[in-house]
């Protein structure tokens, strides 16, 4: 059951991650307390290891509420290490160790939310979403390496035209402050 939540999340975060990243936030938090809660406490129930992951989302939907750059930039991390850990298994590479590999992930994804805050929010919701999918299509199907890597890049590049075609439909940003009333004649 928590693989099929993941992939929904996943699906949701991957189309609508910029425009909705409190949901983004929220899903990046659900999947990190599905790992937390399979390794430590991976002898309960599903229904317990459930409840640990909606208790991590809703606090990083709250964290995305309330505090949104601080939150986002936190969920640039956690995506851009969990996605460097799903490209990493895809591409079966074992050099060094995981926590390493998704620091440097993590860091990555928080640079790139702090640079560039709506590219950063399109491309890491994008990966992250595809990774959400892609991580639960590797649990439920077995996938090979190359499948797994296929369909993360065709789930990224549909992730990324589908938010960007979102963006080109809002109306632009206007720069120039609002005047609250005509100049008066000299």
């Amino acid at each position: 059951m928590t693989g099929l939540i993941q992939a929904l999340l996943g699906v949701v975060v991957l189309t609508t991650g910029r425009k909705l990243f409190w949901l983004f936030v929220g899903a990046v938090g659900f999947v990190v307390g599905i790992a937390v809660a399979q390794r430590f406490f991976g002898d309960q129930s599903e229904l317990v290891l459930l409840g640990i992951a909606l208790v991590m989302g809703i606090l990083g939907t709250l964290l995305a509420v309330f505090l949104q750059r601080l939150a986002v930039g936190l969920a640039g991390f956690v995506a851009g290490g969990y996605a460097l850990m799903v490209l990493i298994k895809a591409l079966d590479l074992r050099f060094g160790t995981d926590g390493l590999w998704f620091l440097v992930g993590g860091f990555i994804g928080a640079v790139l939310v702090v640079a560039l805050f709506d590219w950063a929010l399109i491309i890491l919701s994008s990966l992250g979403g595809a990774g959400m999918v892609v991580g639960a299509a590797i649990d439920a199907f077995d996938l090979s390496n190359l499948w797994s890597l296929f369909l993360l890049v065709i789930l990224f590049i549909i992730g990324i035209t589908v938010q960007l075609g979102f963006k080109r439909r809002e109306p632009p940003k206007q720069n120039t402050p609002p005047t609250s009333a005509a100049p008066k004649p000299a």
